[in-house]
């Protein structure tokens, strides 16, 4: 329990640093939605180093499960069919809320953003009532 709790102090540490660094080094929020949508569009100027970034995502994530592969687990009880369904909903909101948790709850309540927090009271309300009707179903 004690282990858990350490690692998400940890993970939350490092998200705030790379967002703040990449603030200062970019002068730009990290909001995944944004990179990505970006990358969906003409090819710009600002496409290589959303590419990159996108690119490292990836790789983060694969060293972590390389190096802890309990730390990721695929989902149960669901087809994979259900998860992309869900996944694509989620593309759907961060359209719709003009961002994601990334860029309004981690890059825009840091930056005392009302905008911001009001998504990501959206997004938190959202997840909660979805999680607890999914656990009744």
């Amino acid at each position: 329990m004690i282990e858990s709790i350490l690692y998400a102090i940890l993970g939350g540490a490092l998200i705030g640093l790379a967002s703040s660094w990449f603030l200062y080094a970019k002068g730009r929020i990290a909001g995944i939605s944004g990179i990505v949508g970006g990358l969906l569009g003409v090819w710009d100027s600002n496409s290589s180093w959303k590419l990159t970034f996108l690119i490292g995502l990836l790789l983060g994530g694969g060293l972590l499960v390389l190096m802890f592969p309990q730390a990721i687990v695929p989902p149960t009880g669901r087809s994979i069919y259900f998860v992309a369904a869900a996944g694509l909903l989620v593309g759907f909101g961060t359209r719709l809320g003009n961002g994601c948790t990334s860029g309004h709850g981690v890059c825009g309540l840091s930056r005392f953003s009302t905008r911001s927090l009001i998504a990501t009271c959206t997004f938190m309300l959202t997840g909660f009532i979805t999680a607890t009707i999914m656990g009744v179903l």
